[in-house]
């Protein structure tokens, strides 16, 4: 297995706004990605950062799940700043 995790920055003025964009399209497109096994999004308690860890059955959809991210970025007038993209080989789990 492997994950990728995402770093973004969130508008603290809009968080109700990026809230919905990720229950309403994020989440629900990371499911339709192929290899998809399972997704996190958690939300910093000290500041407005916000990881996605997603894990994928193989290294090749882990890595164009990240490049999907990387190309498409957060939209323009989006509540959240991109700020890393990064892949992982899963070595254990609990």
């Amino acid at each position: 297995m492997y994950g990728i995790i995402v770093q973004v920055v969130v508008d603290a003025n809009r968080e109700d706004e990026a809230r919905k964009i990720l229950h309403d399209m994020v989440v629900p497109q990371a499911r339709t990605r192929p290899g998809f096994t399972a997704g996190y999004w958690l939300r910093s308690l000290d500041d407005n950062v916000l990881r996605a860890v997603q894990i994928y059955d193989s290294d090749d959809t882990a890595r164009a799940a990240a490049e999907h991210i990387r190309s498409a970025g957060a939209p323009p007038g989006a509540p959240v700043t991109l700020q890393s993209v990064d892949i992982y080989e899963v070595l254990a789990r609990a």
